[in-house]
């Protein structure tokens, strides 16, 4: 089989042409992808859930018992076997801070909402208010203008 291809090279070379599904993509071709909506800096971030602040604690305790420990992933199961471990009674503080930092939340969420209201429909009124004859006027001035430099200029 000098200079010819083997067996398996030929069969995988026909598998790889023969698959067609939504996985596989062909060299030249643009798979489409979802645009994502622009953030606002200015929206509030979402409250952490009591879990998350019971691990702000639980990560400092855990590096003063184990300074030498760099694993995030170490910290993170160490925390979460001992949340599971815990009575509700324990965590109890911990949902207490979550609920209040999500009454804080959604405090911020109504004022964001109605201000970004009031900021679109503000910039709405600020079109509105200049009527149509307003802006015809602004333009007939310069166009009176500019027609007799025209005129002057012929």
């Amino acid at each position: 089989m000098k200079g010819g291809k083997g067996k398996a090279e030929t069969t995988r070379a026909d598998a790889s042409l023969k698959r067609k599904g939504p996985g596989t993509q062909r060299a030249g071709k643009k798979t489409a992808r979802k645009e994502k909506a622009v953030k606002d800096p200015n929206k509030p971030k979402r409250p952490a859930s009591a879990f998350f602040i019971f691990m702000e604690d639980f990560r400092v305790q855990y590096k003063q018992k184990h300074p030498n420990n760099k694993s995030v992933a170490a910290v993170g199961k160490a925390g979460g076997d001992k949340w599971k471990s815990m009575s509700e009674a324990d965590k109890a503080p911990f949902v207490a801070k979550a609920e209040k930092r999500k009454d804080e939340y959604n405090k911020k969420m109504q004022a964001y909402n109605k201000r970004s209201a009031e900021g679109t429909n503000a910039a709405d009124d600020e079109e509105s208010d200049k009527s149509k004859s307003e802006v015809n006027d602004e333009d007939d001035e310069d166009g009176d203008e500019s027609g007799e430099e025209d005129e002057d200029d012929d």
